[in-house]
């Protein structure tokens, strides 16, 4: 991972490009269809930097190794898993997973209590393995 950090006037600069949807002081969220793109133009031939470059991309601004690097992944996800696999949305890819709260939020009510049910029933049984693992240690 890249250690620059971008300045508020370079991460303006760089939401301006149509190939970006997001952009934090660290990194640059591209717009899905432009990985696709770009992996369909390496193919045929391009090098990553060309491809930044048309694209309208600084690469002194956003690292001249970052479309390599980017290229490299993108061309793996889309060996694995195609073009879906550069279409789908990765802002949950890694991180902490969501709590259930978040994930229930959005459920109609009935839909939310049987999954809340089900933890329920979940932690019971949690509860009740460890502490027959406590009274097993304990002898």
């Amino acid at each position: 991972m890249s250690k620059r950090i971008f300045t508020k006037e370079q991460t303006e600069t760089i939401l301006q490009n149509k190939n970006v949807s997001g952009c934090t002081d660290k990194m640059i969220i591209y717009e899905k269809g432009f990985k696709v793109l770009a992996v369909s133009q390496y193919k045929e031939g391009m090098t990553a930097r060309q491809i930044f470059k048309q694209a309208g991309f600084n690469l002194d601004m956003i690292g001249r190794k970052t479309p390599k690097e980017n290229m490299r992944r993108w061309l793996r996800i889309h060996r694995e898993q195609g073009d879906k696999g550069l279409l789908k949305d990765k802002s949950r890819a890694g991180g902490r997973p969501k709590s259930i709260e978040s994930l229930i939020k959005d459920l109609p009510d009935k839909e939310k209590v049987r999954r809340l049910e089900a933890e329920v029933a979940y932690l019971k049984q949690e509860n009740r393995f460890l502490a027959k693992l406590r009274k097993k240690s304990l002898n």
